[in-house]
């Protein structure tokens, strides 16, 4: 947890990835006091925290009884990311057919510089350059409606997209996933490049499951079946 000079973002990137870790379960009060406690903040930027966190569905708010962890199952997280997955491939089509050729070698310089990244096993500068990369197609779509709305379904997922790099071997492969586009956008193939996309962003689903909250319903079926 940051403390001094702590910003709002700051403190939703880290709340949001301890709930996605399990530090913080389902169901767990988050106290405003004792946030701002550890942040070293006023409750002002907490509260903003909060409901920043309430619109990624990560906090459930609760008139006059404060905020909780929320429940992610696992089918409302794969309908995110299945609606992530036709977005991405959007703007990838798009930008193989639209990247000028600036942006397309600066595309490509960037994918070959993180293959570095890789190698000295970097995650958090991994996941920096992989929001970039991912930030590049939307732009590369040269549509303004489409970028917004990739953009706004993409913050909701970021820190399942960033608790996938703890896994064994993620970093290689979202690297050889983002080759794949790199190349077929470079080609100008967009059907290609829409599909290694959707694919991408469907590996990444896989990836984050495991991070997912089973659904209460399932949890209380199999323990009934187990009786």
């Amino acid at each position: 947890m940051v403390r001094s000079g702590t910003t709002v973002d700051q403190m939703v990137r880290a709340i949001a990835d301890r709930i996605v870790t399990g530090y913080l379960r389902p169901g767990e009060r988050l106290d405003e006091g004792s946030l701002a406690a550890r942040f070293d903040v006023s409750r002002t930027p907490v509260r903003e925290a909060l409901g920043q966190l309430s619109a990624m569905g990560l906090v459930e708010r609760r008139p006059n009884r404060g905020a909780i962890v929320a429940v992610i199952t696992q089918e409302h997280l794969a309908s995110m990311f299945e609606s992530m997955a036709e977005l991405e491939a959007i703007c990838a089509r798009f930008s193989a057919e639209r990247m000028t050729g600036a942006e397309r070698r600066s595309l490509e310089l960037e994918h070959q510089a993180s293959a570095r990244l890789v190698q000295l096993g970097a995650e958090e500068d991994y996941e920096y350059f992989n929001t970039e990369f991912h930030s590049r197609l939307y732009r590369g779509a040269h549509n303004t409606h489409i970028h917004d709305l990739t953009v706004a379904t993409r913050s909701r997922l970021a820190p399942f997209r960033r608790a996938q790099f703890m896994l064994p071997g993620r970093l290689a492969k979202s690297w050889q996933e983002h080759d794949v586009i790199v190349t077929a956008i470079m080609r100008g193939d967009a059907a290609a490049a829409g599909k290694a996309a959707r694919d991408h962003v469907s590996i990444v689903s896989e990836a984050s499951a495991v991070f997912a909250t089973v659904d209460p319903m399932e949890s209380r079926l199999s323990r009934s079946a187990r009786r």
